[in-house]
């Protein structure tokens, strides 16, 4: 049985929503797609001309990527929220996404990206990366504290 889906997000562009309750803990799925080196990841994105910072891209600890533009999944439509409701977890070169909490059926599924940036943010990264989640306790940011 399917538990999630993605569709239209009222937070940015399209998300993953739960299609049942989730209880906290579920693993719901992995962080597909094309492994390459950040090097190569900054050439696709420079080529690509993204204007609003808005990528597939997800870090791995030993500075590699997996591209979700290429070979991925519904993974990479989850959107940040500074209070979310599921993690990542890496295991090696791959990740999985877990809740944290329990999830409502048509609640939509949120992680933190946490986001880094060489050298000081400036005012034009900050605008790039705003936050639209909302949160009570949002910091205004998808860029880690």
């Amino acid at each position: 049985m399917r538990r999630i889906v993605v569709r239209n997000s009222p937070v940015h562009g399209r998300g993953v929503f739960a299609l049942a309750d989730i209880s906290p803990g579920m693993l719901i799925l992995e962080y597909k797609g094309e492994l390459v080196s950040w090097k190569k990841a900054q050439r696709v994105y420079a080529r690509a001309s993204v204007e609003d910072g808005h990528t597939f891209f997800f870090g791995l600890d030993d500075g590699r990527v997996i591209d979700g533009a290429q070979g991925g999944n519904s993974a990479r439509w989850l959107n940040h929220s500074c209070a979310p409701n599921c993690e990542a977890e890496q295991d090696g070169e791959r990740v999985f996404i877990r809740t944290i909490r329990h999830v409502g059926k048509g609640a939509e599924l949120f992680i933190d990206y946490q986001l880094q940036v060489e050298g000081r943010p400036t005012a034009a990264i900050a605008r790039l990366y705003a936050c639209c989640c909302h949160a009570a306790v949002c910091r205004g940011t998808m860029l880690s504290n």
